[in-house]
């Protein structure tokens, strides 16, 4: 399996010009594949579009082309005096019951957690409804920022039934919501979702480093565990610029 590297020139690129697909977006989809898994990590400086235009035999203005249509999709950033850098790779999660913690980790995207909130509040009617629970009945609220490759990624507002699992604010910076469950013997079995966008409030986008009015996808979901039990509703928001969720579509 090809190895992570810094060094553009270490990658294997290359353009098919009998295509009737334009050199330009071959170049980019192929810089692109390299960042998405894996191979071109975040902090690789792309080098000199010059040289990379006679490496490919190719002329400057479609390289320069290639790069800047990585750079609309936030993959690179130009600074200056450094060059042309690869800031990160986008989040592609499936639609599955699996936690962001753990889908991040699996994806070498070396997820962190910082708690904002960790507390008890009675239910309002939302939360009641998704948890089972009575309005007002007390439930535990935990509030988190999703960090990958040290840039936030997710807020996370969590609701728990009290006592269902032990939620130290150390434990939940140290791991993801669900390996705790599952440690606590909670079996997790099936979960109602729904996904949506909106755009950032001022507070949101300042957790996010977005601007006020950035485009946001959002996510609601209750898990019940093997017995039927509701055990978690979840309620996050998403950087739209960071992170793309995946399905799957089958005939029926």
């Amino acid at each position: 399996m090809p190895k992570p590297t810094t060094d553009p020139a270490a990658l294997e690129l290359g353009v098919d010009r009998s295509s009737p697909i334009p050199l330009y977006f071959q170049l980019a989809q192929q810089l692109e594949a390299a960042i998405e898994r894996g191979r071109l990590v975040p902090g690789s400086l792309l080098g000199n579009e010059i040289e990379l235009a006679a490496r490919l035999g190719l002329s400057r203005p479609t390289v320069r082309q290639a790069i800047q249509s990585l750079v609309d999709k936030g993959l690179m950033v130009r600074r200056r005096g450094v060059g042309t850098q690869v800031v990160h790779s986008r989040v592609r999660r499936p639609l599955e019951l699996s936690s962001l913690y753990d889908d991040l980790e699996a994806a070498g995207g070396h997820p962190t957690t910082r708690v904002l909130r960790n507390t008890v509040e009675p239910a309002d009617p939302a939360v009641a409804e998704a948890l089972a629970v009575a309005e007002g009945t007390d439930v535990h609220l935990v509030e988190r920022l999703r960090y990958a490759h040290g840039e936030p990624l997710a807020l996370l507002r969590n609701h728990l039934p009290p006592g269902i699992v032990d939620l130290d604010t150390a434990r939940l910076e140290a791991t993801g919501l669900y390996r705790l469950m599952r440690g606590a013997g909670i079996t997790l079995h099936s979960a109602r979702q729904t996904v949506g966008a909106r755009l950032a409030t001022a507070d949101e986008g300042a957790g996010l480093a977005e601007a006020a009015g950035a485009a946001l996808l959002t996510m609601e979901r209750t898990t019940f565990d093997d017995t039927g039990r509701a055990v978690e509703f979840g309620s996050h928001i998403y950087r739209a610029s960071r992170y793309t969720f995946d399905f799957q579509l089958l005939v029926r």
